[in-house]
């Protein structure tokens, strides 16, 4: 059914550029040089100037399209967010049972993903390698509430509701799915930088994606068993 579709492109909230970069061959340059740059130096060294000598265009250029590197960061995962919603949907087309539903969603939020030919101009194995080490930032930021304000965090949230609901359908009394499923996937990100970085922190099983297989024993454990509370 994927290969019957049109090319797509994903929807990001408007209030987080100025210019669509979707919308032109200058602003699909900029997200993926943007992209390349970031997975390279990290957001903290990361400079509009360093993004225009990447891509050979003007630092004026970049600023046509977003004001700042936050509302770039912010694009990004705004940007990821669809797209992870995209693939959840067509993983979990037609699966009857709310259990091979919900061990397939969270298989897409905590794997290791693969380039989507659907986005010639997003390499999606390095930008979720920017939203495993810098996602967190678009949100732990003094200015979190104002932007909720105008959803631009609505992307990241759909997610989380989908899920949830599916751990209902399992579990109607479960009282903590948000919490839940928002936990899995930060803490997917965290494994991830972890295993690069501070292998000591996490735990490789040869021959399974343990990351996956953490958290997908963590979630069903959790809905299926969970303790009552002491009095």
């Amino acid at each position: 059914m994927k290969e019957l579709l049109p090319k797509i492109s994903l929807k990001v909230n408007e209030h987080v550029y100025l210019k669509d970069p979707q919308s032109s061959e200058l602003g699909r340059r900029i997200l993926q040089g943007s992209i390349d740059l970031l997975e390279e130096v990290g957001l903290e060294a990361f400079t509009f100037r360093k993004l225009a000598h990447e891509i050979s265009s003007t630092e004026a250029s970049v600023y046509r399209y977003f004001e700042s590197k936050h509302k770039l960061l912010l694009y990004l995962t705004s940007w990821y967010w669809a797209w992870l919603e995209y693939r959840l949907i067509f993983s979990l087309i037609n699966v009857e049972s709310p259990e091979d539903r919900l061990g397939r969603a969270l298989k897409v939020l905590t794997e290791v993903v693969e380039e989507d030919s659907d986005f010639l101009f997003i390499n999606e194995i390095k930008l979720q390698h920017i939203i495993v080490a810098e996602s967190s930032k678009a949100y732990l930021t003094r200015d979190v509430d104002e932007e909720n304000k105008f959803g631009i965090f609505a992307g990241y949230k759909k997610i989380v509701q989908r899920v949830s609901d599916v751990i209902l359908e399992i579990n109607p009394k479960y009282k903590y799915p948000h919490m839940l499923i928002s936990t899995a996937i930060e803490g997917a990100h965290q494994q991830r930088y972890f295993a690069e970085h501070l292998p000591r922190l996490t735990d490789h099983i040869k021959g399974e994606d343990s990351v996956v297989e953490f958290y997908r024993g963590l979630v069903f454990r959790a809905i299926e068993c969970f303790p009552k509370r002491d009095k």
